[in-house]
């Protein structure tokens, strides 16, 4: 079989030729290619492949429909809108991804984001560089705060343990609650988590139900004051909404690691022109353990695909 994997991986070349090398043992052919968007370049790499491998660049219908041979598409991400996951199974392709390789970077950055935001450190960082100083800008802790977990699935419930460790209280909102969930958190309407929380985190995924989920009605029952994280997906929230209320004063700040797109971003970006927003250049999966792991994910994906026993199937 020839697996192609059309980007990096964020690990090291050593890290790489390890997990190539029992495929490449076994007489499979494996092509690595650095990122390229354009989808001719795509569908001309992909033209012999059985199986390919990418991570969050876009890969759509049009590429996987000319893709002659191809039959698995290895996703080194945990959201796969960005993929044509549709046009794959009406191919009859098997698609996998990486679900839960950067559960503790994420929930991590989450709380840093939470906790940069209450003790001002963006602006005090600023201020300390110019020869300033706190006067007339308090920051508050965490402890003692209601976060608000909205989507409350592996990530979002390993934020919440986090902030129950801080001394938080947790409201979580999910779909479907089991009863299994943890005791630390309070499982509440999305009205009522809105209304009550200090702190609301997203952590849900990008899906047509969840488009710009967070909009101005959903913003205007959030508390006067309050800080969005969002560590999820961009259109997860409608970001013209939120400059609204962050103009307005109505939310305090938020913080925000996606967007509309995937950054590089225009400087008079909605987002990056509105007050109080800590932004970080969808940085919040990628640290150095979670790509390794992401790594052994998916060639463990392939592994179990060429057996005939495919895993993480989407």
């Amino acid at each position: 079989m020839k697996l192609v994997v059309l980007e990096s991986l964020g690990v090291s070349e050593e890290k790489m030729a390890a997990l190539c090398k029992p495929f490449l043992e076994e007489g499979h052919e494996i092509v690595c290619y650095e990122k390229n968007t354009d989808p001719a370049v795509q569908i001309e790499r992909l033209q012999d492949a059985d199986a390919v491998l990418l991570a969050n660049m876009p890969l759509s219908a049009e590429v996987i429909a000319a893709a002659p041979k191809l039959r698995y598409i290895d996703i080194a991400f945990t959201g796969v809108d960005h993929v044509a996951v549709a046009k794959a199974k009406e191919l009859g392709m098997t698609v996998s991804n990486a679900a839960g390789y950067s559960t503790e970077a994420v929930a991590e950055l989450a709380l840093c984001m939470m906790l940069s935001l209450l003790r001002f450190v963006p602006e005090m960082e600023r201020r300390c560089r110019a020869g300033g100083t706190k006067d007339g800008l308090m920051g508050m802790e965490l402890k003692g705060k209601t976060v608000g977990i909205l989507g409350a699935g592996t990530i979002g419930l390993r934020v919440a343990e986090l902030c129950h460790a801080f001394g938080c209280k947790v409201l979580g909102y999910r779909r479907h609650v089991t009863g299994n969930e943890p005791s630390f958190v309070q499982f509440v309407s999305m009205e009522e988590l809105l209304a009550q929380s200090d702190i609301v985190s997203l952590h849900c995924p990008l899906n047509d139900s969840t488009r710009h989920l967070m909009g101005e009605a959903q913003f205007a029952k959030m508390k006067p004051g309050a800080i969005l994280i969002n560590t999820a997906r961009g259109p997860v929230v409608d970001s013209q909404a939120l400059a609204k209320a962050l103009h307005s004063g109505h939310l305090a700040a938020a913080g925000i690691d996606v967007f509309d797109v995937e950054p590089p971003l225009a400087t008079d970006d909605v987002l990056l022109t509105a007050p109080n927003v800590l932004a970080t250049p969808h940085i919040a999966f990628a640290s150095k353990e979670a790509m390794e792991i992401r790594a052994e994910i998916v060639f463990e994906n392939f592994r179990q695909w060429l057996a005939g026993t495919p895993v993480n199937l989407v």
